[in-house]
């Protein structure tokens, strides 16, 4: 009987454009033993960046929490839970990386995921996905917002020929 994981993360990656503005989000919830905690949700990419896309979205909201666990510091079992096949299956090796922009994304996710004794990717229908998804959008939906503070990720996609990005801030 395997051991079950002392944290689990829900994430979830969106993209939406309203009002012309491509907006790409992330949002994750974490539990884990005892009183272990966390949600979060924020930008993925600077608004209308070439790479707000969802599939970037979906590489930022599985970085995050493995981000913020390693400064606790936690060293443990991950169960990293989203209904992105695309990276559910591209960490589980079932799909190859295709699309280059997506390379650096998958490299950070896989060096974050050596800081922990065991990290697993397991993919789960929407419905089942619920408050990761609703953090997502609460990101887009504030990003619209001027009365609201900007959250962007620190996940910083390298300089393109796209333009280069601001550095991050919290």
């Amino acid at each position: 009987m395997s051991t079950p994981p002392a944290v689990v993360v829900h994430f979830d990656g969106a993209c939406q454009t309203i009002r012309g503005r491509r907006i790409a989000a992330y949002g994750f919830c974490l539990q884990g033993e005892g009183a272990l905690r966390y949600e979060e949700h924020g930008l993925a990419v600077p608004p209308d960046h070439p790479r707000a896309t969802n599939n970037v979205a979906e590489y930022v909201a599985a970085i995050r929490p493995l981000e913020w666990l390693v400064t606790r510091p936690y060293t443990g079992n991950v169960e990293m839970v989203g209904d992105s096949q695309l990276v559910v299956r591209q960490m589980t090796g079932e799909y190859r990386v295709r699309e280059e922009h997506l390379l650096q994304y998958h490299a950070r996710l896989e060096q974050l995921a050596t800081r922990f004794r065991r990290v697993t990717f397991r993919w789960i229908p929407r419905e089942e996905n619920q408050r990761a998804d609703a953090l997502s959008k609460q990101a887009i939906e504030e990003a619209f917002d001027p009365r609201l503070p900007q959250r962007r990720s620190p996940v910083v996609p390298p300089s393109d020929d796209a333009g280069s990005d601001p550095p991050p801030t919290r």
